[in-house]
């Protein structure tokens, strides 16, 4: 009996794992240093500061665009709709308790998350009764811009630059 097409690439896929682990060689010191000068990480501050930059920038040009002050407020209401929780989630995954262990920093990831989500659907359902003359469209513009900043960031973040090699 013929093992089905499934099964023999299943075996295959077996073989190169094994094959793969047999390959790994963990890094040294010195190449676990340049990987990290090579990739620097980002502070998530930097992200939230991005996402105010550009809810300032949304909110300016709504005004720039319509000449009223209500639609610019709309805009950067919607982009606080999004830093403010961004702000608060940051500070919560960059707390102490988040640090202590694999475990807290999965379960302090979830309840932030769902803690910036809330606070966000909050806002939104808020706005009407805090913005006056709310421009729905203007706040929806401000909330998804901003939310597109991590994408930005992400893009342009600044490399570091690395020792030329004779």
């Amino acid at each position: 009996m013929t093992d089905s097409p499934v099964q023999a690439r299943a075996k295959v896929s077996a073989q190169e794992i094994d094959a793969e682990d047999e390959n790994f060689k963990p890094l040294t010191r010195e190449e676990a240093q340049k990987l990290r000068e090579a990739s620097p990480s980002l502070s998530p501050w930097w992200v939230v500061v991005w996402q105010l930059v550009a809810g300032v920038v949304v909110a300016g040009v709504a005004w720039a665009l319509t000449g009223r002050g209500g639609v610019a407020w709309s805009a950067f209401y919607g982009a606080l709709a999004v830093v403010i929780p961004a702000a608060l989630f940051v500070r919560g995954l960059t707390s102490k308790v988040s640090s202590m262990s694999p475990g807290a920093a999965v379960l302090g990831f979830f309840l932030w998350e769902m803690v910036k989500i809330g606070l966000t659907v909050a806002m939104l359902f808020a706005a009407p009764r805090l913005i006056e003359n709310l421009s729905w469209p203007a706040m929806l513009a401000g909330l998804i811009v901003t939310m597109k900043v991590y994408w930005g960031v992400l893009w342009f973040r600044p490399k570091r630059p690395t020792a030329h090699q004779p």
